[in-house]
């Protein structure tokens, strides 16, 4: 009896029969209609995108989300729920990008930005139909009837006051920051957006040679695993308390970490350590760029030797090549080192007109042929392959470059005390 009754009660046919009679009695309508006059509590809800299907992470956040809302109105609070659809962003440029058989920025600015931003309005709201049937299906009472849109005229004149409000502030300044960056979608991402495209992947390792401004016949030796970052290296950088070697290799003189001596050399047989060095020594030293295209940044401070505190001996020679423009650590350095430098790359990833012989081609494209250059060159020392977790885009999963990225930015340290204290006096759930 029991078992016949919970088939009964908890199936298919049950649940639709409930909801036909909410829906035909208007019960939420209703439940918001009994307590109109009461305390109201408001219960802000993350939009999703209306561009793709609901799916499981939808219905089970919706699900946890339906309680709150739920309990209040129990409580006696009037708790109106308007759903809501985020209009803004890649995900709606990207679909319709595929639709259009456009590829990046550059098709977009052709096929005209006025264009293309209609062409993304009509297709926002496509999956309304396929969100209410399966929100209402799921048992869960929000407001359709009176949604709001991201892009509706009120909503996006209330994100320009706040904008306003911070620059009258002075909280807004314009500033470059190194970025995780998507050449395809030209745009950089969040931390929490990088975050979800790792992946392991093989990228090369080469060990280069540097040679020094002072000596033709004596090098430094630097390493890393983004050789088309090697035009535009400006500096390098040695770690403090380091203890470096310059060693004899036939005829040539080379200056490295000596805790790394063992990983290039399986037989000290192989070199002879003529004198060890410290990094306060070697700290201001320069060397000869390894491509003539800036080699007039010389005059103007770069291709030194530098201290840094992020050189360590886990890997490499314990000697890191700087590319300012495409290295957090590498930026923040050069700038308190005064080094000038440039940022040979275009918003699509590819090589500008500094680096001729390169021009038009995506950067880790040019990978292999910037090796073998090295290589007839006699700059190569060492290569390889590495295998470590690297990021993609999760939209497009194009792999991620990290660039000096000219922007707009809110000097967040400034309330930084404000921000904590607000976050003090709220009831944070979870803890």
């Amino acid at each position: 009896m029991f078992k016949q009754l919970a088939s009964t009660v908890f199936s298919a046919d049950f649940e639709k029969e409930v909801l036909a009679f909410w829906q035909k009695n208007d019960i939420f309508k209703k439940s918001l209609e009994a307590r109109k006059n009461c305390t109201k509590y408001i219960f802000y809800d993350g939009p999703p995108f209306a561009t793709g299907l609901p799916h499981y992470g939808h219905l089970l956040a919706g699900t946890i989300k339906d309680i709150i809302p739920r309990y209040q109105t129990m409580r006696g609070k009037f708790v109106p729920r308007r759903f809501g659809w985020d209009c803004h962003g890649l995900p709606v440029e990207y679909e319709m990008e595929q639709e259009l058989s456009l590829h990046g920025k550059q098709d977009i600015i052709k096929y005209g930005i006025d264009r293309f931003n209609e062409q993304c309005r009509s297709i926002v709201l496509r999956y309304v139909n396929e969100w209410r049937s399966t929100v209402s299906r799921m048992g869960r009472w929000v407001d359709f009837d009176h949604d709001y849109k991201t892009m509706d005229p009120a909503f996006m004149e209330s994100i320009f006051w706040v904008f306003k409000s911070l620059w009258e502030k002075k909280l807004v300044y314009e500033g470059m920051k190194i970025l995780p960056y998507c050449p395809r979608c030209a745009t950089p991402l969040s931390n929490f957006e990088t975050n979800q495209g790792y992946k392991e992947t093989d990228d090369p390792s080469v060990t280069v040679r540097f040679r020094s401004a002072a000596s033709p016949d004596t090098w430094f030796l630097a390493w890393t695993t983004t050789p088309w970052t090697l035009p535009s290296n400006f500096a390098l950088a040695v770690g403090k308390g380091i203890k470096y070697v310059k060693i004899r290799d036939n005829n040539n003189f080379y200056i490295m970490a000596k805790e790394r001596l063992p990983v290039y050399y399986k037989n000290s047989a192989e070199y002879q350590i003529i004198r060890e060095l410290s990094d306060e020594e070697l700290c201001g030293q320069k060397y000869l760029p390894l491509f003539p295209y800036f080699s007039g940044y010389a005059e103007k401070n770069s291709f030194r030797i530098l201290t840094g505190d992020f050189v360590s001996t886990e890997d490499g020679t314990g000697i890191v090549h700087l590319a300012p423009a495409f290295g957090e650590d590498d930026y923040a350095l050069a700038l308190k080192e005064k080094i000038a430098f440039a940022a040979p790359v275009d918003d699509e990833g590819k090589f500008t007109s500094e680096i001729p012989d390169y021009q038009g081609r995506f950067v880790k494209d040019c990978d292999k042929d910037i090796i073998e250059r090295l290589k007839k060159e006699g700059s190569l020392i060492h290569r390889s392959r590495v295998r470590h977790n690297y990021p993609f885009c999760w939209r497009c999963d194009t792999p991620l470059l990290y660039r000096g990225i000219s922007t707009w930015f809110v000097n967040v340290e400034s309330i930084k005390k404000d921000m904590l204290d607000a976050n003090s006096n709220t009831s944070w759930v979870p803890q």
